[in-house]
């Protein structure tokens, strides 16, 4: 029994410890898991801690990096400020020298400018004193009748010089203000006038797309070219060049038509005598309608109103007509332009002038056609359809073939020059550019004195240059004038042509 009761007493002791222990062993272990979560929630803390300390310690590295670049750029800035501005005061200190050094200079070069004078003057006194004794000498040697010629000769030759001057006194003082007044009058309109020069010149070939095309234009035993031959009245030539066909006529009109009509004819591809004449018919409605809108474009332009319906298509076939390869159309609204720009700085009638200058050469438009000159032409038309005098005038003058009449007429004539003057504005022959040339310098070197004579700039220019020794400033303004007024009898030319008379003297010395 009481082994029995011992016996359930160690086992309950056994079973007691041993629960005991299990029941440590949890509690243990768990105030170890509490511990690690404690554990990792301060490592957390602690490391959240340190990443904001670190983006604070990084700000604020950058902040101090930042106010010392800052730092740094204006120190970099004001010493360059300071840099620049000591450049600047060397810079100026640089210039005033140069500029020292550059009045010294000119002083020195006056100073031996003037010791040169002195002693040119001083040889030509010596030499002038020499001249009087071998004057004098050969005056004691002379008789009366010929001491007295000497002296008229002397004095013919003073007079003369007198006389030249005074014409330079003259002619400057006469001259300046006008020249000044004409030049200002014709710059502003030349400036207030600006179109689009195009250079213009009436095509006569037409393009075909292949050669084959040249066969069905000849046709069978010719018929296609014969037939269009003789309704458009154009030769047309057809030869070994590639893909072209070249028309040739003295009409501009009649070759602008055949022109039209060969071309629609290449691009339809029907070619046959019966499709030759409808075409034709088509061309010739449509150039005429061109030739219209041309001549009412014109008068658009220059905005003249009031004139007659023919005057108009006459203007309007000034578009096909060319002078020394100038379109007399775009020359006649030029002038037009141009002259009554300077009627109105003149305080003209400027309608009235820009009238005459559209209408100055519409004799062109039928000269090919009507015998006399295209100015008497040109006059007759107006007088038909009820131009005025002045108009007529205009017309008759800018050729010199009537004397003006009003002030208007003068400006036709000029505006006209101007326009066929300027730079490209018109082609001659060679012949008749080098026929020019060669008769310009005979003129200049016919005048007595006369060394050498040019012709440059074009034609434009002759330069003439003469013996020093034996002329003077005056006397060249004199021969100057003379071989200007001898090229203006003699010759003729378009727009002014420039007289120089060249005067120097050449020291030539050499050292051995």
């Amino acid at each position: 029994m009481i082994v029995v009761i011992v016996s359930v007493a160690a086992a309950t002791l056994f079973v007691g410890v041993g629960l005991g222990y299990f029941v440590g062993k949890s509690r243990i272990e768990e105030r170890n898991r509490k511990a690690q979560q404690d554990a990792q929630t301060i490592l957390k803390k602690a490391e959240q801690e340190a990443q904001e300390i670190k983006k604070k310690a990084i700000i604020e590295a950058r902040e101090e990096a930042h106010r010392i670049k800052e730092e740094l750029e204006n120190e970099r800035k004001r010493r360059e400020a300071e840099l620049r501005s000591i450049e600047e005061r060397i810079l100026k200190r640089e210039e005033i020298l140069t500029k020292r050094e550059e009045m010294v200079e000119r002083k020195e070069a006056t100073i031996e400018q003037l010791r040169l004078q002195l002693e040119m003057s001083k040889k030509k006194i010596e030499q002038r004193e020499k001249e009087l004794d071998e004057r004098f000498n050969k005056l004691a040697g002379m008789t009366v009748e010929e001491a007295r010629q000497i002296v008229l000769d002397e004095a013919r030759q003073k007079y003369e010089h007198d006389l030249a001057i005074l014409y330079k006194q003259i002619k400057d003082s006469y001259e300046e203000e006008a020249e000044k007044e004409a030049k200002r009058i014709i710059a502003i309109a030349v400036q207030r006038y600006a179109p689009e020069y195009v250079g213009e010149i009436t095509v006569s070939t037409v393009s075909l797309p292949s050669d084959d095309m040249k066969g069905r234009i000849i046709g069978r035993e010719g018929r296609n070219i014969r037939t269009f031959e003789k309704i458009t009245g154009v030769d047309l030539i057809i030869d070994d060049t590639p893909e072209v066909v070249v028309l040739s006529s003295f009409n501009p009109i009649r070759r602008e038509i055949a022109k039209l009509t060969l071309e629609k004819l290449v691009a339809d591809g029907r070619i046959h005598p019966a499709r030759i004449e409808e075409i034709y018919e088509k061309s010739k409605q449509e150039v005429e309608k061109l030739i219209r809108e041309a001549g009412q474009q014109a008068t658009f332009v220059t905005g003249i109103t009031g004139l007659h319906p023919e005057l108009v298509k006459l203007l309007g076939k000034l578009r096909f007509r060319t002078s020394y390869g100038q379109n007399v159309l775009d020359h006649s609204v030029e002038v037009a332009q141009l002259a009554g720009l300077m009627a109105e700085e003149l305080g003209l009638d400027v309608d009235k002038t820009r009238r005459g200058g559209l209408l100055h050469d519409i004799g062109k438009a039928l000269d090919h056609e009507v015998e006399g000159s295209h100015t008497e032409i040109g006059a007759e038309i107006a007088k038909r359809y009820g131009e005025s005098d002045q108009i007529i005038n205009m017309i008759m003058s800018h050729h010199g073939e009537q004397e003006p009449v009003c002030p208007e007429s003068v400006l036709i004539a000029a505006a006209d020059a101007l326009s066929a003057a300027r730079p490209g504005a018109r082609r001659e022959s060679l012949e008749t550019y080098i026929r020019r040339l060669v008769k310009m310098e005979k003129i200049a070197m016919s005048f007595k004195n006369v060394e050498k004579a040019y012709a440059i700039q074009a034609g434009r220019e002759v330069r003439v240059i003469v013996e020093p020794e034996k002329i003077d400033d005056a006397e060249a303004d004199r021969i100057a004038y003379e071989i200007a007024k001898k090229i203006e009898e003699e010759m003729e030319y378009p727009g002014v042509l420039k007289v120089v008379v060249i005067r120097e003297k050449r020291s030539v010395a050499y050292a051995k």
